[in-house]
């Protein structure tokens, strides 16, 4: 647990402190930052002025994802299969003596740090005035990733259970951010199938991250925190069902309404 010394969270196990972790105060400022631009301040500034061109800014963003999810991948993957840094049956992070352990802070905090990395998306949507891009949620779901890791390491520690979970996701935005830079340089990617399809990888994701909570809490010796695993298990069934939700209307539903519409010319 954390104790609350002057107003500061102090992680009593990791005396190890990288920026935005220790005090609340960082990530919670960025994320009312956030929010306050991207459904107010941003909307407001955007009103009267035309759609800002950002398709460079953007395609850079995307290969500057890419490398960065890229390396943390095959980093996380070395780190796991290769270094076998943990018991797959029973992931728990490790102690403060063990050799790896500060690799194992450094590509937990990268991870981190990119959730805050991804709120841009939100704001190049706010600046192009893609407002019906901005869902409910699209917004939700970055908010839970990037102050959800900031609660999960100051409360847990580097590491340990959510790690290959946090990795299957990595991949996830390879494959996205993949998408984004392709579509954004050819028409031929910016088809609803290819939407379709990312939304069905991000879909798979929660069910494998849901399988692995699952599986974990059935290892009869296992100690991995329970706290973690049923928030865990908690915030994959709320994601499932929305990205659930979210297929079924844009994908599903809406695709019987253009059939119908072509049958009726």
């Amino acid at each position: 647990m954390a104790d609350l010394l002057n107003g500061t969270l102090i992680i009593s196990e990791d005396p190890v402190r990288l920026p935005l972790i220790g005090s609340p105060w960082p990530s919670l400022t960025i994320v009312s930052l956030y929010l306050l631009f991207v459904l107010k301040l941003g909307r407001k500034f955007m009103e009267n002025r035309k759609p800002y061109d950002l398709r460079r800014v953007i395609r850079a963003y995307n290969i500057m994802q890419i490398v960065y999810n890229g390396v943390i991948l095959i980093a996380g993957l070395h780190f796991l299969f290769v270094l076998k840094a943990y018991d797959l049956r029973c992931i728990t992070k490790l102690p403060l003596d063990h050799e790896l352990k500060s690799r194992e802070r450094w590509l937990t905090y990268s991870y981190f740090f990119n959730k805050f990395m991804d709120l841009l998306e939100t704001v190049f949507f706010v600046l192009r005035k893609k407002d019906r891009q901005i869902s409910f949620l699209h917004v939700f779901h970055h908010l839970v990733m990037s102050f959800g890791g900031y609660l999960h390491i100051t409360f847990n520690g580097y590491g340990g259970t959510l790690f290959p979970l946090c990795l299957l996701n990595v991949a996830v935005h390879v494959i996205m951010y993949a998408y984004y830079y392709l579509s954004s340089v050819s028409k031929d990617v910016q088809t609803s199938r290819w939407k379709k399809y990312i939304t069905i990888v991000q879909l798979v994701q929660f069910i494998l991250v849901l399988a692995n909570f699952s599986y974990t809490l059935m290892q009869p010796d296992c100690n991995a925190s329970r706290t973690v695993i049923y928030t865990g298990m908690f915030i994959s069934t709320t994601f499932i069902l929305m990205f659930a939700n979210f297929y079924i209307h844009n994908y599903i539903l809406n695709g019987s309404k253009q059939k119908s519409a072509l049958k009726s010319d």
